[in-house]
């Protein structure tokens, strides 16, 4: 064979495009297919998310409902006011991240830049307030008091301030009518969190990113009724932002009004009468310990006895809650939630825990009577009761014969509890109980509703304790190890601490004697919540219905033409015969009349408006006596307590006398004047309201303290 020149190039150049033309027809196969699952497979998947990245909402919030009392006075309402925002995401996209435009700010609004910066940063587990807890993608508000000035010199001078915003904007307001503040029963906003707009994505009550949600209190019960339905404008721009068109919008909505039952003359009383109470308090010597009453917190419920509806509701240590309104500070942040505070954000009418002392006694009345004990028996009401060694005083190691049950609690005898109870407990077979044991004292108090909630319509209610058996057994599970860890760490050792720790290490799951015989009068490991007492004593003055409080009364829509009423629910009945129920309600009124609470009620109008009471001191191990007065008429039940506070009477009793006394109207000799009468009757009927949906309020005063009405001395239980 001849060879050709050139032949091997020529056959190179062919193999090389040949290899091109393979390439060329691969990439064009590639890139069909890609465009063919771009363009067919996920075709209108792509195709709607470029149209949404076009689209551009706008939102205008909903303006919220207000929170009214029961005569239509705003509790919480809305005003407007010149609010300066800044868009965290526009800043960022700042070289500085917006520093200059801050602090160009900063001197327009006269604060610091450091102020402004730590308003728009993130809050994280790390990052202290104040911090932006909302969305980073909605407007963070700087201050909601801009001056007119102050907002014409960001909009006219725009160029310098991108990202910052200063627009009329209704903003939430907490008004206190009449002094009456309120704030641990209406709580507080702050902004939505990511987290809860996922939440609630597919709920009833979807979350924008604009939205302010009720972190307590009504404002978050009630909250999808208060907020109401944002209004959002939509547009299509184009790359450059410019608009296109106007896309589909969703009308908004206002929010729906919260008619309550507080009275916010009553409630203004009710805070007053308390503050009042505990000052006077620590004025007193307290001769257990040497020294003052601290008097540290406090709590006051006013129900309506037939309905069992919230028409006051007052704690001590409080807050304002306009605190909250734009954004809280660091330092306003820290008098609420520091260790020093005494945590002003508990309502401790629903969330304060206390040993109820002897106002626990209708209790233990109606267990023994259930038990078999007869109400008009013969019971010895000795200065002291030993069991098993120990002995147990009468307070103030009174001594007053054989009496009824009546009378005991009347005269609040201790030591005739003390033998029942401890009668029942030997019946059960003590700390080895029976199969069949009835534990009569624990399961009646259940059946008043103790150890559970109350059903009230505000959140985060505590649930009590009934240290019966079964708590006693659970509660040894818990803490067995620490207890028998320290008996063993110290074996000599002879003081309280240890003593209890070694002794409950070996039978801390046995009710034992003294359990049984202490918790008769409210004392021990008993746990009980103002709104409970409260509770149980109005179901005696209905006749024995235990209802469910309430705050809220109706929701009205802004046109007032759909109104949606909050009747009241009862959750159960007293375990107590008619009778005795009868016969208790008598003796409860005794109390009032010649008992432990007489020396508070002198020169009541008993037989216009029959009054009943019971006191209660509660002495807890390590800190002062609680007081407990427990009180009610027909019409209204009255419970005071107060944190180290001293006795019943001699703590609450006053108060409670003065929050009555504003109610019906008496003046300092007792003669009842209408005139000056807040609220003689409970409001059965809603506030006017108008055909365009306005809610007509009634004036209130603000409340000025009577002159105290002589009393005679008396038991200060």
């Amino acid at each position: 064979m001849t060879n050709i020149p050139g032949n091997g190039r020529t056959n190179r150049v062919t193999v090389r495009l040949i290899a091109i033309q393979i390439l060329v027809v691969s990439l064009l196969l590639t890139l069909g297919g890609r465009l063919w699952y771009l363009q067919i497979r996920d075709g209108k998947e792509y195709a709607d998310e470029a149209r949404s990245n076009h689209v551009q909402q706008v939102i205008v919030p909903a303006t919220r409902g207000s929170i009214l009392d029961a005569r239509g006075v705003p509790l919480a309402d809305n005003e407007t006011r010149l609010v300066v925002s800044a868009s965290r995401t526009e800043l960022l996209k700042m070289k500085d991240d917006g520093k200059a435009v801050l602090g160009r700010l900063a001197k327009v609004l006269s604060m610091s830049e450091q102020e402004i910066r730590n308003k728009v940063r993130l809050c994280d587990a790390e990052t202290p307030q104040p911090c932006w807890n909302g969305s980073p993608f909605q407007p963070i508000p700087i201050t909601d008091e801009a001056t007119t000035q102050q907002a014409l010199q960001i909009r006219e001078r725009s160029e310098d301030f991108p990202g910052i915003s200063a627009e009329p904007t209704a903003v939430r307001r907490y008004p206190a009518p009449g002094k009456a503040n309120t704030g641990q029963v209406l709580g507080y906003l702050s902004p939505v969190t990511d987290e809860e707009i996922n939440e609630a994505k597919d709920s009833s009550s979807p979350l924008l990113r604009s939205d302010q949600i009720g972190r307590s209190g009504l404002e978050r019960t009630y909250d999808s009724d208060l907020r109401g339905k944002a209004h959002v404008n939509r547009y299509e721009v184009d790359n450059l932002g410019r608009v296109i068109r106007e896309s589909k919008s969703e009308k908004g909505e206002a929010g729906s009004s919260l008619v309550t039952s507080i009275d916010a003359r009553v409630q203004a009383v009710a805070e007053k009468e308390l503050d009042q109470a505990m000052k006077d308090a620590r004025k007193q010597h307290d001769r257990n310990t040497g020294t003052n009453y601290k008097a540290d917190a406090g709590a006051v419920v006013v129900l309506e006895s037939k309905t069992g509806r919230v028409v006051a509701m007052a704690s001590n240590p409080t807050y304002d809650p306009n605190a909250w309104v734009g954004g809280i500070d660091a330092k306003d942040y820290a008098k609420l939630t520091g260790k020093k505070s005494n945590y002003p954000l508990l309502n401790r009418a629903i969330q304060g825990q206390a040993a109820p002392g002897s106002i626990f006694k209708v209790i233990s009345t109606a267990a023994a009577v259930n038990a078999g004990h007869k109400f008009n028996g013969s019971y010895p009401c000795g200065s002291s009761y030993t069991a098993d060694g120990q002995t147990y005083k009468n307070y103030e190691s009174r001594s007053y014969g054989s009496i009824n049950l009546g009378r005991a609690l009347e005269v609040s005898c201790d030591t005739v509890f003390y033998k029942l109870s401890h009668d029942e407990w030997k019946r059960d077979g003590g700390d080895k109980p029976r199969p069949d044991a009835k534990d009569w004292f624990y399961k009646t108090a259940h059946q008043f509703g103790l150890g559970a909630k109350t059903g009230i319509d505000l959140p985060n209610e505590v649930t009590g304790r009934v240290p019966d058996r079964q708590w006693k057994k659970d509660f040894w599970k818990a803490n067995k190890a620490g207890w028998c860890e320290q008996a063993k760490a110290w074996p000599k050792k002879k003081d309280f601490g240890t003593k209890l720790a070694r002794e409950n290490c070996l039978e801390g799951m046995k009710l034992h004697a003294y359990d049984s015989i202490n918790y008769a009068i409210g004392q021990g490991d008993t746990l009980v919540t103002p709104i409970q007492m409260a509770t149980i004593y109005a179901a005696i003055s209905n006749g024995g219905t235990l209802y469910d409080p309430t705050v809220g009364k109706a929701v009205v829509s802004p046109d007032g033409k759909h109104i949606r009423h909050i009747e009241p629910q009862a959750h159960g009945k007293l375990p107590v015969a008619k009778k005795t129920l009868a016969q208790m309600d008598n003796a409860l009124a005794g109390v009032a009349e010649r008992g432990t609470a007489a020396w508070r009620f002198q020169g009541w109008p008993q037989e216009k408006i029959p009054m009943h009471a019971k006191t209660g001191t509660a002495e807890v191990y390590g800190k002062q006596t609680t007081s407990w007065f427990a009180t009610y008429t027909k019409d209204y039940t009255i419970v005071m307590t107060i944190s180290q506070g001293g006795t019943g009477s001699g703590a609450s009793g006053p108060a409670v006398r003065h929050i009555y006394d504003a109610i019906y109207g008496l003046n300092e000799k007792g003669e009842i004047d209408p005139k000056a009468a807040l609220l003689p009757k409970p409001q059965t009927t809603l506030p006017k309201i108008e055909d365009d949906g306005t809610i007509v309020a009634q004036p209130i005063k603000p409340y000025v303290r009577p002159k105290p009405s002589p009393s005679a001395s008396g038991s200060p239980e």
